[in-house]
């Protein structure tokens, strides 16, 4: 599955964030992999920042990282530069920003 994400940045920290954001630690890195995030990619506009996550189940993998020492390293370390996240109130299903449209689902359906 695909989860687009949506966070925002503490005022100023545009730059501090992509600098830490540079690599993760290896061992958060591992931790994704046990838990089947295969890939993670982070867009910023401005203080925001959108995430693409491919994963086999969201919901399930965030459930796996709690308690994780790996994840809570990073999220104390992180979380100086990262005010919110969207929807994160809800957990993590609420995070998950929903569908609205695709020209690749638009041409398929167009096709038959």
């Amino acid at each position: 599955m695909i989860v687009p994400l949506h966070s925002v940045l503490r005022p100023g920290a545009e730059a501090d964030y992509e600098r830490e954001h540079q690599r993760i630690p290896d061992d958060l890195a591992a931790s994704f992999a046990r838990i089947g995030i295969r890939n993670w990619s982070i867009w910023r506009s401005g203080r925001d920042l959108f995430h693409l996550v491919e994963c086999d189940d969201w919901v399930a993998a965030m459930k796996a990282l709690a308690g994780d020492p790996a994840d809570e390293a990073w999220q104390a370390h992180i979380g100086r530069y990262v005010d919110h996240f969207v929807g994160a109130e809800s957990g993590p299903a609420g995070q998950v920003l929903p569908h609205v449209w695709s020209l690749r689902d638009q041409v398929a359906d167009d096709s038959t």
